[in-house]
């Protein structure tokens, strides 16, 4: 990805520091970072950050197989 032309076709870069958002992996397999607005209306952001840190806040996230992040049992009825 050319950064130096995402910084000089653009708008001023503004923090997305503390921005909520989803991580959605696309119908091709790419993540995006999805961030909706308060009409519900949604902006994705392709990620080209390299070591982006990340706090998971959802209590339907659960680590499996020591290697695998998915939906609880529950919500995937295991």
């Amino acid at each position: 990805m050319n950064h130096v032309a995402i910084i000089e076709d653009a708008l001023p870069p503004q923090s997305a520091n503390e921005v909520t958002g989803i991580l959605i992996r696309t119908h091709n397999q790419n993540y995006v970072f999805r961030v909706y607005d308060a009409n519900h209306n949604f902006k994705d952001y392709d990620i080209a950050h390299s070591d982006l840190q990340i706090t998971i806040d959802d209590p339907d996230a659960y680590f499996y197989m020591d290697s695998v992040l998915d939906h609880s049992p529950a919500t995937l009825r295991l």
